[in-house]
């Protein structure tokens, strides 16, 4: 039987005169290798394929899963209970789930939550989202970590009927995340403006941004725009004279999907801002984005960081914080101090902070012009808040650059007043 993918969903939990549901609800989860684990269909029935990943958040499944980064891949959640309060419109990041399938291994029958709008299940099937319950999720998290993450596929109702070949020739033929480029196919179409006013902040904006949506989660502007920064959030293919026609006192890159490899633009457009001395913050994508732009390469990471309890030191502080990441590619830069970049227009540069589970570059310092750039999340949604400060240290820099100081004073200042916030929480 061959596999064909439709665009037919079902509800794989409430098939209306169902009488045999062990067979409707029939799922398998097959990996590249040929490894497969058999369950029961979860949210849409169907097809699925992507890269199966493992996320190790015990709390904001809905936040992972309308994440934009974790485009075209089968998201695997560690934490046992899935669904257990619901999903609301509140705690979405983005405008539609991105996760290409969802494996969990004991999903909530109803949720219970006093913020609950609707079951994660019917959120799944709504918006077809191919899913897969009743694995041993600790059993393919394992493999994953001992193999590496692969592409995958779930396939659920008349798909899962095919042959153990037919299933992996499946697999087999979709495409790898090495030379992905999706940062366009998440972002958005037209430009929009997140303002100050309308996240608690009183009086008139402080500094406007342009901010690059490569897959930029919701809370992202919200956590500049409650620091009375207003944020012009433009397309991932924005040019220099698109972000010098909003007037920003700063360039901000978000985090997004796919390989940094294939982001030549949007290297080129950072390359373009840096020359202009425009302040810069990048986070995830971002981070990656300036890496390249300053000469350095990028590689894939065995099974890569997701989930919100990683750890990394902020080596300029010897502090240690506890981030949300979710990367599968990492910044190839020396971890011995300060370094000319390979790009030497920009001067030198050095790795500022530095995960302490593998000791991948987890942010990088530029300290002849005014740039920055961090691997994780500090916006923090879901997840831990240790890194809000980054936000107030961008905010530093944009002062610091207003008042003429050089990238140099600029790091110190940045250094100095986030020590003092950090003191004061």
């Amino acid at each position: 039987m061959p596999i064909v993918e439709s665009n037919k969903v079902t509800d794989s939990n409430a098939v209306a005169g169902n009488t045999n549901p062990a067979e409707s609800s029939a799922a398998v989860l097959v990996l590249e290798d040929g490894r497969t684990f058999r369950g029961r269909s979860y949210g849409a029935t169907g097809v699925a394929l992507g890269e199966a990943v493992f996320a190790t958040g015990m709390t904001g499944y809905q936040e992972t899963i309308t994440d934009p980064s974790y485009a075209r891949q089968l998201v695997v959640q560690t934490a046992p209970h899935i669904g257990n309060t619901g999903v609301n419109k509140e705690d979405a990041e983005s405008r539609r789930i991105w996760v290409a399938g969802y494996v969990v291994r004991d999903a909530a029958r109803r949720p219970s939550n006093w913020r609950s709008e609707r079951s994660l299940d019917a959120e799944l099937v709504e918006q077809g989202i191919v899913g897969i319950q009743a694995v041993d999720t600790r059993a393919i998290t394992r493999h994953l970590r001992e193999h590496k993450t692969m592409r995958a596929g779930i396939f659920s109702g008349e798909a899962a009927q095919a042959t153990d070949k037919e299933l992996l020739d499946a697999v087999l033929a979709s495409a790898p995340m090495e030379g992905a480029r999706l940062a366009e196919e998440v972002s958005i179409d037209e430009a929009y403006v997140v303002e100050p006013a309308d996240h608690g902040w009183e009086g008139e904006p402080k500094f406007s941004i342009a901010a690059i949506d490569l897959g930029i989660k919701a809370m992202t502007p919200v956590r500049f725009a409650e620091r009375g920064v207003r944020v012009h959030v433009l397309p991932a293919t924005a040019t220099l004279e698109d972000v010098k026609a909003v007037n920003p006192d700063g360039f901000f890159m978000s985090n997004g999907p796919g390989d940094p490899a294939t982001a030549d633009a949007q290297v080129k457009l950072l390359r373009s801002v840096l020359d202009e001395k425009m302040p810069y913050f990048g986070i995830c994508f971002g981070n990656q984005i300036l890496g390249r732009a300053l000469g350095f390469g990028t590689y894939k990471l065995k099974y890569g960081h997701r989930g919100i309890n990683q750890p990394v030191m902020d080596r300029r502080t010897g502090k240690v914080e506890i981030t949300s990441q979710n990367h599968g590619f990492a910044v190839d830069a020396p971890m011995d101090g300060a370094t000319m970049a390979p790009e030497e227009r920009f001067g030198r540069v050095e790795v500022s902070h530095v995960s302490l589970n593998d000791d991948v570059v987890e942010g990088l310092a530029c300290l002849d012009i005014p740039a920055f750039s961090v691997q994780y999340h500090p916006e923090a949604a879901a997840g831990p808040h240790d890194a809000a400060y980054l936000f107030d240290r961008f905010i530093d820099l944009m002062e610091s650059t207003k008042n003429g100081q050089d990238a140099a004073q600029a790091a110190d200042t940045q250094t100095s007043n986030s020590a003092k916030n950090e003191d004061t929480k």
